[in-house]
C-alpha cells in the first residue's frame, strides 16, 4: 500500500513539474489584468537594468554608429527607450561594429550592426551594412511588437531578433541607457 501511494505522490509531483516546465514560458508572458498593486502602477520612464551588467570602451567606429542608431530612431519618430533597445541589441550582436561576412566564424550569413540575415528577409548584403538601413529594420520590427515600450529590453529586443541567447541583451541595457543619454541631444 505505502508503494502506491508514493508512486501516486510521485505521479502528482512530476505532472506538477511538467506542467510549470511547459507552462513557464507562457505563464511569463501573460497579462493578468489585476497583476500589479496599485502602489507599482507608476513607473519611471526607465526601467531599471536586469541582472549583471557588461560595458565595453568604445572607439570612433562604434561612437559612430551610436550616432547612427540614434539618427535613424529619430528620423522614424521613436522615444529614446527605442534607441536604448536598439543600441543594447547591437551590444550584443556585433558589439557595435558593422561586421561584414565573417567567413567560417559567421553565423550563417548574419551581417551589420545587427546580424540580419539576407535570406531571413531583413535586406540586401549592402542595405543591411548600412547603420541607418538596419537600424530602421530593426525598428520596424520592434514597432510591431506591442507593449514594447513598456516591456523589459532583452524581452522587446528577443522578440524581434530571435536569438538562440534571448537573455543575453538585458546586459547592455545600462551602457545602452548611458549612450543615448549622452548622444541624444547631440
Amino acid at each position: 500500500m505505502n508503494t502506491i501511494i508514493r508512486k501516486s505522490m510521485l505521479s502528482v509531483a512530476g505532472l506538477a513539474f511538467a506542467g510549470g516546465v511547459f507552462a513557464g514560458p507562457i505563464a511569463a508572458h501573460a497579462n493578468p489584468v489585476d497583476a500589479k498593486p496599485a502602489a507599482a502602477a507608476v513607473q519611471s520612464s526607465a526601467p531599471k537594468p536586469q541582472g549583471d551588467q557588461s560595458h565595453i570602451a568604445l572607439n570612433d567606429e562604434q561612437t559612430a554608429n551610436v550616432k547612427a542608431i540614434i539618427a535613424a530612431t529619430k528620423k522614424a519618430g521613436l522615444p529614446e527607450r527605442a534607441a536604448v533597445i536598439s543600441i543594447a541589441t547591437s551590444l550584443q550582436e556585433s558589439k557595435l561594429e558593422n561586421l561584414g561576412h565573417l567567413g567560417d566564424k559567421n553565423d550563417h550569413d548574419s551581417l551589420g550592426l545587427f546580424q540580419q540575415r539576407p535570406t531571413s528577409g531583413w535586406g540586401t548584403p549592402e542595405q543591411i551594412t548600412n547603420p541607418e538601413y538596419s537600424t530602421t529594420a530593426f525598428l520596424k520590427g520592434l514597432k510591431q511588437v506591442d507593449g514594447w515600450q513598456d516591456m523589459p529590453l532583452t524581452d522587446a529586443a528577443q522578440t524581434v531578433q530571435v536569438s538562440a541567447y534571448p537573455d543575453a541583451y538585458a546586459q547592455w541595457e545600462q551602457q545602452a541607457t548611458d549612450l543615448v543619454g549622452q548622444h541624444w541631444n547631440s
